[in-house]
C-alpha cells in the first residue's frame, strides 16, 4: 500500500530523514518509537504532503502511484488520512459540515442528509462525544481531548486506506486513551493499514501490532514486532543512542 524507499525530506533547506525505508501493506499496523525530535511527525507530514517540507530524495509511493507528484489533496482523496498531534481550530465551519462536505469529495457522491446524520450521531456517541459539538465549530473552544476524539470521529467517518495516527493519545487521561484506542480498534480491518506514532502503549492496547520501528536522528535504527514496543516501554532508547 505505502512504500518509502531511501527517502530523504527535510525542511528549510534542512535535511531531516536521511534515507527511510519502509513498507507498509494493506491490514498492517505499525508503530514508530523515537524521543522527541527524532524526524517521526515529519515523516508523516511528508507522507501526507505538506508544503512546508520538501523531498531531497528517494520514493514514496501509494498504492503503485507517485505521492511525491501529487498534492495533499490529492493525496487525502486517495484514501490517506492523518490524525494531527495538535489539531487546528476552523472558524466558520462546522464539524458536520466539514465531515460531509470531505466525504464527499472523496466519494465524488451527494449524501443524503438524513442518514448522514444518523451515522455521525451514532458515532459521535461510541466516542463518548456530545452530540452539541457536532454542530459547532470544528475544534474551536475543544479541550485536547475532545479535539482528539474529535479526529477519531473524522476517522472512523472518512474511512481512509491509510490512517497516520501522530500522538493522537497525547495530553489524555487513561478513560479517554481507551476510548481512542477503541475507535482505532473498530476502523481497523484487513483493507486498511494504520502508522502509529505513540509514547504511550496504552492506544495499542486494542490493536495487534505487525511492526514497530525505532527513529533515531531521522533514520531507522531498529525494527522488529510488537515485542519491541515493550522493550522500549521498559527500557527507553538508550541502547539504540549508544550504538
Amino acid at each position: 500500500m505505502l512504500k518509502a524507499e531511501n527517502l530523504r525530506a527535510g525542511v528549510e533547506g534542512k535535511e531531516i530523514l536521511h534515507g527511510i525505508n519502509l513498507t507498509v501493506n494493506k491490514g498492517e499496523i505499525h508503530v514508530i518509537l523515537g524521543p522527541n525530535g527524532s524526524g517521526k511527525s515529519t515523516l508523516m507530514n511528508v507522507i501526507l504532503g505538506h508544503p512546508k517540507y520538501r523531498v531531497t530524495g528517494g520514493t514514496l509511493t501509494f498504492e503503485g502511484k507517485d505521492l511525491i507528484t501529487m498534492k495533499t489533496f490529492e493525496r487525502a482523496r486517495a484514501g490517506i488520512f492523518l490524525s494531527f498531534q495538535n489539531p487546528e481550530e476552523i472558524p466558520g465551519i462546522t464539524v458536520e459540515n466539514m465531515i460531509r462536505s470531505a466525504k464527499q469529495s472523496i466519494t465524488g457522491e451527494k449524501m443524503k442528509i438524513l442518514q448522514f446524520r444518523k451515522e455521525l450521531k451514532a458515532t459521535a456517541e461510541e466516542l463518548q462525544i456530545d452530540p452539541e459539538y457536532i454542530s459547532r465549530y470544528m475544534n474551536v473552544g475543544f479541550s485536547g481531548g475532545e479535539k482528539k476524539r474529535n479526529e477519531i470521529l473524522q476517522l472512523l467517518m472518512l474511512n481512509p486506506k491509510l490512517a497516520l495516527l501522530d500522538e493522537t493519545d497525547s495530553g489524555l487521561d487513561v478513560d479517554a486513551v481507551q476510548i481512542v484506542s477503541k475507535g482505532v480498534a473498530k476502523f481497523h480491518n484487513k483493507e486498511n493499514s494504520c502508522v502509529i506514532i505513540t509514547h504511550n502503549t496504552q492506544i495499542l492496547k486494542n490493536l495487534s501490532v505487525d511492526f514497530a520501528h525505532v527513529l533515531l536522528n531521522g533514520k531507522f535504527v531498529k525494527t522488529g514486532g510488537a515485542e519491541l514496543v515493550e522493550e522500549i516501554s521498559e527500557n527507553g532508547y538508550s541502547r539504540f543512542e549508544e550504538n
